[in-house]
């Protein structure tokens, strides 16, 4: 496809812009709360499909992620047996995922994809939780899209459909870029464009993913500035 038809790039943002495996692991490390980070950031994450399912399904109303996440954040404390925590503490702990770190190229990927593109997220974090992130890991978005913009959660076409309509734009001008295969494949069934980002150690050092190519996918890139490069930026 010719790069020039694509006038938008719609990020995901936890595991392809932002290392969230890395960042919680240590944030709870440097808690020495007794516990592994690894295996703590594995159990948050691991009970994020779940939440959003319960909202999805009507079992919950409208439920922001910084709500989902503490949700999951109290249930895990019990689990991993931890109950030293004030209820500031677990407030700021639950921001966390405010402060996660970026991969190496995301920002110097991003800054060169911004000058030839429009670039957006288009995550199911909250807006709140996306500018903070964005501020302090300089981030240089031309717009921040949440689900809380829809009211809808990724793959719900309402989000993919919702990022061609901000900006008055066919689906076909608009590209997603994720490092997971099912959140592409909701949006190329939607119309839009797919990039499929390598992270491997989306997951950590223990558990590797599988980033093998999907034809399906419009570009394959290692990283952000291996997109760029594809795109002529």
């Amino acid at each position: 496809m010719d790069a020039a038809q694509i006038k938008i790039l719609a990020f995901d943002i936890f595991g392809t812009v932002v290392d969230w495996h890395g960042s919680i692991a240590r944030e709870v490390d440097a808690m020495q709360l007794g516990v592994d980070g690894d295996a703590f950031a594995l159990a948050w994450r691991g009970g994020y499909v779940p939440a959003m399912q319960r909202v999805m399904s009507g079992e919950l109303g409208w439920t922001l992620i910084d709500d989902l996440h503490r949700l999951i954040l109290d249930e895990i404390l019990q689990r991993f047996g931890i109950a030293s925590l004030s209820e500031e503490q677990k407030r700021h702990l639950n921001k966390v995922w405010h402060r996660l770190d970026p991969w190496p190229d995301s920002v110097a990927g991003l800054t060169r994809l911004k000058s030839r593109y429009t670039i957006c997220t288009l995550s199911n974090g909250n807006i709140g939780l996306l500018t903070n992130m964005a501020k302090r890991a300089g981030l240089p978005w031309d717009c921040v899209l949440s689900a809380e913009v829809f009211r809808a959660y990724k793959p719900d076409p309402a989000t993919y459909l919702g990022v061609a309509k901000v900006f008055d734009v066919a689906p076909e001008e608009v590209m997603l870029v994720a490092a997971h295969q099912s959140d592409l494949a909701g949006a190329r069934a939607c119309g839009l464009r797919t990039a499929y980002i390598e992270r491997p150690l989306e997951f950590g050092a223990k558990q590797p993913k599988d980033v093998s190519p999907d034809p399906a996918n419009t570009y394959h890139a290692k990283d952000l500035l291996d997109l760029a490069r594809q795109l002529g930026c």
